[in-house]
């Protein structure tokens, strides 16, 4: 199959122009339908966005990305119509609760009688009664959180009773399928105390030109663990600009990965706040970028509460003109004595084109702590490529090899064993559309 072309980049917009919207207005968030405490809150954060201002390359936060490209009154709020397709990620046949999110709304929602029965509850929130206490619990506000909150049609929310075990994954499918729409989904994940659970969101969306605004909150309560596993395989076309935020109480344990596949430009910040004194996140995450794509990641490790832990490993290879960015900080704050926090980011560059940029970051205002940040950008190693030809193995197979081995280390700590296959497969087939052959003797 060929390889579809590069969508055309766009010049940067004036300040101005950026600024003069046309379609993203308090009164197009108030004419939205769904519960008056809904509607009370989107037209509040509609106006909080409309007095604030977009952000711009030129702010430290925003270095090397490409939002000045972004030209909002290109893109309309998704209609309030559901359906559309869902395409289920190998590997998740069995679950304890499906979730079909079309255009950003939930528009399917299938949980196990037996766990219902027992207190687990995934619904849209928009038909919870304590809704309005559940919606940005955990997330900071900013310009495209807070486009979220204006436009969120729905939003998913996980609640996870304390001391309930779910032994099968929560699976959340996203799909776009609307030309020139903008997506806000939005996903809250309750772990209540002592819990157990594993939550997978899957993004795909058709050939179409979409912007895409996801909040993901994670609020996992004393001594509970919850994993958490994004995949990202949207369209060539689609603009994303995605938040990530996380709570994690007193003894438990947050899991939390992406894997990065899609987008014309994907941007996801993390920010992983441990409050809790003995709570421990790892954050892991696996992108490739080719044609002329670019994966931008911002993340926060901040600890507050003393005796924490957190480990943050980063894997991309980019390739043609693609380009990725990761900017990271560890925070420790004046009360997290006994943190311990790892920050580590590598990046293989696989043509000449392509790029990345790697910039960890520490801030620690207190002592006894055990902090490391570490990261890489080069291309592969000569040595492994010369190995491997010299027995015989195809100078393309010999970098996927490579490429896959290098990314093992993440995958390997990816969450539900059959999903992670279906990735592998995945990335075999796109390092090999790369090189143009057949995956047949992958």
């Amino acid at each position: 199959m060929g390889r579809l072309a590069p969508p055309p980049r766009l010049p940067p917009r004036t300040r101005e122009e950026r600024l003069s919207l046309k379609t993203f207005t308090p009164d197009a968030a108030a004419a939205l339908a769904g519960p008056e405490w809904l509607r009370a809150r989107r037209l509040a954060a509609a106006e909080r966005f409309a007095a604030g201002s977009l952000p711009d390359p030129s702010e430290e936060i925003w270095r090397y990305s490409r939002i000045g490209e972004l030209d909002l009154d290109a893109y309309r709020p998704a209609s309030g119509e559901t359906g559309g397709t869902a395409q289920l990620p190998e590997g998740t046949a069995e679950r304890a609760a499906l979730v079909v999110v079309h255009n950003g709304r939930p528009s399917r929602i299938e949980v196990d009688p037996a766990l219902a029965a027992t207190g687990l509850v995934v619904a849209d929130i928009a038909d919870l009664p304590d809704g309005d206490d559940l919606l940005s619990r955990t997330a900071v506000a900013d310009a495209f959180t807070e486009l979220n909150s204006a436009f969120i049609p729905g939003a998913t929310v996980v609640r996870i009773p304390r001391g309930m075990v779910v032994d099968l994954p929560i699976i959340i499918v996203h799909h776009l399928d609307g030309d020139g729409i903008a997506s806000f989904a939005r996903t809250i994940v309750l772990a209540g105390e002592n819990s157990d659970a594993t939550v997978i969101e899957h993004q795909s969306s058709s050939d179409v030109a979409a912007f895409s605004d996801p909040v993901v909150e994670l609020d996992v309560g004393d001594a509970a663990r919850l994993r958490y596993l994004n995949v990202q395989d949207l369209g060539a076309r689609v603009f994303q600009v995605g938040y990530q935020t996380s709570r994690v109480g007193r003894d438990a344990t947050l899991q939390s990965s992406v894997v990065a596949l899609g987008g014309d430009y994907a941007r996801v910040r993390t920010d992983s706040r441990i409050d809790g004194k003995g709570g421990t996140s790892f954050l892991t995450a696996v992108y490739f970028a080719d044609g002329s794509r670019m994966h931008d990641f911002r993340t926060i490790q901040d600890h507050i509460a003393p005796k924490t832990t957190s480990d943050l490993l980063f894997k991309g290879a980019v390739s043609d003109t693609a380009r990725s960015v990761y900017s990271g900080l560890i925070r420790v704050g004046k009360e997290a004595r006994g943190t311990n926090a790892y920050q580590t980011n590598r990046n293989l560059v696989l043509s000449d084109g392509a790029g990345a940029e790697s910039v960890p970051n520490l801030e620690i205002e207190t002592n006894d702590v055990v902090c490391s940040h570490a990261s890489a950008v080069g291309p592969i190693d000569d040595e492994q490529r010369y190995y491997l030809e010299s027995r015989g193995i195809p100078p393309e197979v010999a970098e996927r090899l490579i490429v896959l081995g290098f990314f093992g280390e993440v995958l390997d700590r990816l969450p539900l064993s059959e999903a992670v296959t279906g990735l592998r497969g995945t990335l075999v087939r796109r390092l090999a559309e790369r090189a143009g052959e057949s995956t047949g003797g992958a």
